[in-house]
């Protein structure tokens, strides 16, 4: 099953159990991809349903630290319960050791041997760990690698 379908398939089940939070949430992820598919008139693979969660999840995250900012924890706690529907969708994250190791991979299959080189190991380092790791932890472990 498709990603894509699954989610459509735990809309309904969230209508069927009357969790309009859930609900709530699924659907402004549907009407994101159905947004994406519409932009770039092609229908979604995985691949590209997990860049649209992922940014969804970065907005929830700056989101949430902009509301604690502000003192406006109802919102903050409606933006935690979003990240954490949202979250269901991602493939296991890579622990920090599973991440370097993808890194020194991929610097040694480039030949990359300084920070001028950064931009030759990103490409290939996201395209491995798409959906699997924090690219902003990513880009400064390739950047302490490059660097040291």
């Amino acid at each position: 099953m498709s990603l894509k379908a699954r989610i459509t398939e735990d809309m309904k089940a969230a209508m069927k159990a009357r969790q309009s939070a859930r609900l709530s949430a699924i659907r402004l992820l549907l009407a994101a991809i159905k947004q994406r598919e519409v932009d770039d008139r092609q229908e979604l693979a995985d691949p590209d349903v997990l860049a649209v969660i992922e940014k969804m999840l970065k907005q929830r995250r700056d989101s949430i630290a902009q509301y604690e900012a502000a003192s406006r924890q109802d919102l903050a706690d409606t933006e935690k319960f979003e990240v954490g529907v949202l979250s269901a969708y991602m493939p296991q994250q890579l622990s920090d050791e599973e991440i370097a190791a993808e890194v020194r991979a991929v610097v040694a299959a480039v030949g990359a041997s300084g920070l001028a080189d950064m931009g030759k190991v990103m490409g290939p380092v996201k395209a491995r760990l798409a959906g699997r790791a924090d690219m902003a932890n990513v880009s400064a472990q390739v950047k302490a690698l490059l660097a040291g």
